[in-house]
């Protein structure tokens, strides 16, 4: 008789547990559509890239710069406190690179840089306290 016992136990599923488990599936169905989309936006081919002039170097360099100083950040990366070291580095960069081309600058570079260099050092000053 123990054995018919052991052969009848049923499993009994009840309609809120269906419910909870539909609720999941379909929470995990998004989830992975929001991550497909993610990836297909993050491999889609990027658009051409600017030209390579001087004043494309000052900014990459001044960007650099800024991020150091936590004053530019990349979406959906947490904050990041400042690193002055390296702000000054990229801002020394900077100045070299006045040093080192005055004299053979247009008019319009020579603005940029130094409108540029005095923009990050004001941040460095702001950020240093």
């Amino acid at each position: 008789m123990a054995d018919e016992e052991k052969e009848e136990k049923k499993i009994i599923i009840d309609k809120d547990w269906k419910e909870e488990a539909q609720r999941e599936k379909e929470i995990l169905a998004e989830q992975e559509k929001a991550e497909k989309a993610e990836k297909q936006e993050e491999s889609k081919p990027r658009g051409p890239l600017p030209k390579g002039d001087f004043a494309a170097l000052i900014s990459m360099l001044a960007t650099q710069a800024l991020f150091s100083l936590g004053l530019l950040q990349v979406k959906g990366q947490e904050k990041k406190e400042p690193d002055l070291m390296l702000a000054k580095y990229n801002i020394d960069m900077l100045e070299a690179l006045q040093e080192k081309t005055r004299g053979n600058l247009t008019k319009e570079e020579e603005g940029v840089l130094e409108k540029t260099l005095g923009e990050l050092r004001m941040g460095y000053v702001d950020i240093a306290g």
